[in-house]
């Protein structure tokens, strides 16, 4: 099993290169079962969930070819099956997100309870609520979730909370379904907006995406096209952190700053000093780290997806610090391992109440989700001795190969 090591570090400098979109590539692959055409994806980060969800595709009768690097050629033409494969499923949680597509194409689907990062609950239930609006029959049992439709038909659908996945799984259903569907409090992500850019090329109606009101008009067939995956957002702030923690200096290349405008903001509150430049941003760390709260919400506030990396910034910065995560129940796994390292960090219900030090310890510490895992490597980055970090496997599931980019920026870090 492989390890990440990390030693204490210079202050990082140089430029950094942000892949697409993990979150967004999922969706987008998802619905590339809809279209009956030659369909080819550019900027697809080389991720192990890209790996899992290219299989399910495959395992559904898609075909489906890796071209040049970042570039993946998907034909869906010929699917022929409805039921994904339980190992796969296991595997990830956004491999749910066939459901819709296959819905409206063929009438059917049946999977099990989607697997993925234990961060929390993340019920299905608001995607089963869209699916049964739209006329399907939903059957559960034993773990395995079946829907079937002999047509769908569009529906105004509310979502009791904004959720990412409801709405991406809603609108790839809905696309094909008889008549017009309107998303109502619906999720307002990049990522939404990307995955409703790529549907509309494929001859898809859907305006809004973006708004909490999305409105789709179903069309009888889609065909193919070229779409290139928005940048990782996370994984741009992933890299910001990393100036402001090491107090470096980095130029951050292929980014789109409105996606990050709150991580941008709390960044100039402790101190760092912030560039904003078409599609680079640059991140300079200041010599002393000011405390700063935060509340984790759905886009546009401050996302779930940077708390923990946040968290490992706070633990060395000067003063009290506050973290209320809204969005998931369970994300503060990593407390305990920062706390290893000699973090002052106490939690209280749904808050974390940080208390900076003056310096942070190596120890052996293991990813217990992806973005906890990141945050490890960050606080290693500025740790005293080699801190070891396990089960990496999660931090694989975000980050391509995460130590290469570190490296080309001075850190002391290296796989084993």
């Amino acid at each position: 099993m492989d390890k990440i090591m990390v030693e204490k570090s210079p202050p990082l400098k140089g430029k950094v290169r942000i892949n697409g979109a993990k979150n967004s590539a999922l969706p987008i692959l998802a619905a590339s079962l809809l279209g009956t055409e030659d369909i080819i994806l550019e900027d697809v980060p080389k991720l192990k969930d890209v790996e899992i969800i290219c299989e399910v595709l495959a395992s559904l009768g898609a075909k489906v070819e890796f071209l040049d690097e970042g570039v993946i050629k998907i034909n869906s033409a010929d699917i022929n099956k409805y039921q994904t494969p339980y190992d796969l499923m296991s595997k990830m949680r956004a491999s749910f997100l066939v459901m819709g597509p296959l819905l409206t194409r063929i009438g059917k689907t049946k999977t099990s309870l989607p697997g993925g990062c234990a961060i929390g609950t993340r019920p299905i239930d608001l995607h089963l609520k869209g699916f049964r609006a739209l006329g399907a029959t939903i059957d559960v049992d034993h773990g395995n979730i079946g829907a079937y439709a002999e047509k769908l038909v569009g529906d105004r659908i509310y979502l009791d909370f904004p959720s990412v996945g409801a709405t991406e799984n809603i609108m790839m259903a809905a696309v094909m379904a008889e008549g017009e569907t309107i998303i109502d409090n619906a999720a307002m992500e990049p990522e939404i907006v990307d995955l409703a850019n790529f549907l509309n090329k494929l001859g898809a109606d859907v305006k809004g995406a973006g708004t909490s009101s999305i409105k789709i008009k179903g069309v009888k067939k889609l065909g193919g096209a070229t779409h290139s995956i928005i940048p990782d957002r996370i994984e741009a702030g992933t890299f910001m952190v990393a100036a402001a923690i090491t107090k470096g200096d980095i130029l951050i290349e292929n980014v789109i700053t409105s996606h990050i405008k709150p991580v941008i903001a709390k960044l100039r509150e402790i101190g760092c000093e912030v560039y904003e430049n078409e599609d680079k941003v640059r991140v300079i760390g200041p010599k002393k780290l000011k405390a700063t709260d935060i509340k984790t919400l759905p886009y546009p506030g401050f996302p779930t997806d940077m708390q923990s990396q946040f968290m490992a910034l706070m633990c060395v910065s000067e003063g009290t610090s506050v973290v209320i995560e809204t969005v998931f129940e369970n994300r503060f796994m990593h407390v305990d391992e920062l706390k290893r390292m000699g973090a002052d960090i106490k939690i209280d219900g749904r808050s974390a109440i940080i208390q900076g030090v003056d310096s942070l310890m190596a120890a052996p510490v293991k990813a217990t989700d992806l973005r906890a895992g990141a945050a490890l490597v960050l606080a290693g980055l500025v740790s005293d001795g080699i801190t070891e970090i396990r089960d990496i496997y999660h931090i694989d599931r975000g980050y391509d190969r995460i130590e290469d980019k570190f490296i080309k920026l001075g850190a002391k870090i290296y796989r084993v």
